[in-house]
């Protein structure tokens, strides 16, 4: 489990990755705990890891519109570029500071199978924010 600790002002947004085993049935999920009023936690859209941009039905950059194959063409398995199933998938995550600001939360991110609720997550990520009270800039 990896802990990485930033210090936000108020509004300020830090974005995080974490690449997933969407495919396999796996999500990450996320808990807010100590002064939870302090930040938020949005999903942006998936992407494919290791994948160029340009190959049809993926997107190489998060939020960019994806070109479907042609129906009824299947993928080339043969092809470098064509995510195959159980391909890593990657998350991004915007971690906003909110105003006024002087707090401290803890979010603890989890990669589990939601068919499953009794085992252990797959993986987790821990992310310490402190939130100051005034102007300032992430560390």
């Amino acid at each position: 489990m990896e802990v990485r600790s930033v210090v936000l002002s108020p509004g300020e947004p830090y974005e995080l990755r974490l690449t997933g085993r969407g495919a396999r049935g796996y999500v990450w999920t996320w808990q807010v705990t100590g002064d939870t009023d302090v930040v938020t936690v949005t999903e942006g859209p998936p992407s494919a890891t290791g994948v160029p941009d340009g190959v049809p039905g993926v997107s190489g950059v998060p939020g960019a519109p994806s070109t479907p194959s042609a129906p009824g063409v299947p993928a080339d398995p043969g092809d470098p570029g064509v995510a195959l199933p159980g391909a890593p998938v990657e998350r991004t995550y915007v971690v906003r500071a909110r105003p006024p600001g002087g707090g401290r939360a803890r979010i603890r991110f989890a990669q589990v199978r939601p068919p499953y609720p009794d085992e252990a997550p797959y993986d987790e990520f821990v992310l310490d924010v402190e939130v100051t009270s005034g102007t300032g800039g992430a560390a």
